[in-house]
């Protein structure tokens, strides 16, 4: 009998499967773990079975649409690149480390318990993170739009705590000012 698990998805339900997942991380970040799963399937235009077909259970799900969330911010660091210049691209990402932070807050308590059955949802998390962001300061500083002398660490550590202080929705407006006001420090200053 032929292995299905390593066969590629039919479009249509590679489609099913990021609707749902897209669903799912921004409905855990609206309302927390209390979603019903039936009410992610119906937001996602997809039934019940399919939802389950792909995610047979709610712990399942969950890590799946934190490691979509995952890699979408890190996908997003060269597309950012490619559109945009480079220090407008990284206010663009920063932006996004919102959207992922306040998706996973919203799956934190999940999160916790499958790291406490022994998964490892977060494993490479913050080496992942802090590749997309280095990259995205190499071309900044690169194109001389932003100081040379801090560290993509340095950076994650002021935008976690922006994340951490403001990743609620009804503080978005507060993050997103001080993110510009993060920038402001960022950038170069004639000597």
């Amino acid at each position: 009998m032929a292995d299905d698990s390593k066969r590629p998805l039919r479009a249509d339900a590679q489609r099913n499967r990021d609707r749902i997942l897209t669903t799912a991380a921004r409905m855990f970040a609206e309302r927390g773990l209390d979603t019903h799963l039936e009410h992610i399937a119906k937001e996602a235009g997809v039934g019940i079975g399919t939802l389950y077909r792909n995610f047979p259970t709610r712990d399942a799900l969950v890590e799946a649409a934190y490691r979509n969330e995952l890699a979408r911010l890190c996908d997003a660091a060269p597309e950012l690149l490619a559109a945009l210049p480079p220090r407008e691209a990284l206010r663009a990402w920063m932006g996004r480390l919102l959207d992922y932070a306040s998706a996973k807050q919203g799956m934190a308590d999940a999160l916790r318990s499958l790291a406490a059955q022994g998964a490892a949802p977060h494993a490479r998390s913050r080496e992942l993170i802090q590749d997309a962001l280095a990259s995205l300061m190499d071309a900044a500083v690169g194109a001389g739009t932003i100081r040379a002398d801090l560290t993509s660490d340095d950076l994650f550590v002021g935008l976690t705590g922006i994340a951490l202080a403001a990743a609620g929705p009804e503080q978005r407006e507060q993050a997103e000012r001080l993110l510009d006001l993060t920038m402001d420090g960022l950038t170069t200053r004639p000597r």
